[in-house]
Parts: structure tokens; sequence; C-alpha cells
């Protein structure tokens, strides 16, 4: 498994594992709702920035949640 597969079944898991529903961590967030559903099911490739609003949207920058991403089970 790729990198960025990994890093898109991770986004998906924490989300579901916090019970929030796609379309409202994506609006609250400023990301379109389609571009967090193809991120997170590996059919679009993560942008720096949508890392930062997503990372945001969890209370971290973005380096702290790819050192947790690398820390999980996921890696």
């Amino acid at each position: 498994m790729q990198y960025n597969e990994k890093l898109a079944n991770y986004l998906k898991f924490i989300r579901k594992q916090k019970y929030i529903k796609l379309n409202s961590f994506a609006y609250k967030n400023g990301i379109e709702p389609s571009t967090l559903s193809r991120i997170e099911n590996n059919l679009l490739e993560i942008k720096i920035s949508v890392l930062e609003k997503i990372a945001k949207g969890y209370g971290k920058t973005p380096s702290q949640l790819l050192k947790d991403f690398e820390e999980s089970e996921f890696i």
C-alpha cells in the first residue's frame, strides 16, 4: 500500500472515530465535501493547503497530524 493511500485511510478513520460527518467537517473547515471524499477514498492526492485545513479542523498543525499518522497503525 502506498503512503498516500495509507494517509487517506488514516484521515477517514480519525474523522469517523470522532463521529464527524464528512459534509459537516468539510464545510466547517473550508473544504468542498467532494474534495474531502476524493482524498479520503484515495482518488485525489492531498495538497498542502487542504492538509492544513484538515489539521486545523482537528486542532493540530500539519506536522502534528502527520506525526500522529506516522506513529499510528496505518504505517
